[in-house]
């Protein structure tokens, strides 16, 4: 029994490093390809393939990702009795707020699908910075463990 648990964790936390993986491959193509979008013309046709490429990028990698990071990422800290550890509060509040971070490129996704565009490209390509400084963070941590 305790070689299946053995297992068991071992591939819950191999999936868990490869969809992080995509999950931050998208979280930084996501903020680049607004910037490209909000280069093109309103209401040309390349406006219209960023429209769509970001739709896909949010459908196929993104959301999925996401979803499948934070059930495996679960079912690993029940396994390993992690909430009892002061370094997993962190890495989870940070966690929660790169998925909210998650949310806001999705929620400004759809704004510049309908044409409003409120961010100036500097903006952007500092968003762009915020999964590396979390994701920098959450390494530190869960290797860490400083606490």
């Amino acid at each position: 029994m305790e070689q299946t648990l053995s297992n068991l964790y071992l591939w819950l936390k191999a999936g868990h490093v490869i969809f992080v993986i995509f999950w931050m491959a998208g979280l930084f193509m996501l903020p680049r390809f607004f910037v490209y979008h909000q280069e093109a013309e309103p209401d040309s046709p390349e406006n219209d393939l960023w429209i769509e490429r970001e739709a896909k990028l949010r459908k196929i990698i993104l959301t999925p990702a996401l979803i499948i990071v934070w059930v495996l990422g679960l079912l690993l800290a029940i396994t390993t009795g992690a909430f009892s550890q002061g370094w997993f509060h962190v890495k989870l509040l940070l966690v929660v707020l790169l998925s909210g971070y998650h949310g806001y490129l999705v929620g400004y996704a759809k704004k510049l699908a309908r044409g409003e565009r409120k961010l100036t490209g500097r903006k952007l390509r500092l968003l762009n910075e915020v999964p590396g400084l979390a994701v920098a963070l959450i390494v530190v941590l869960v290797i860490v463990r400083p606490f």
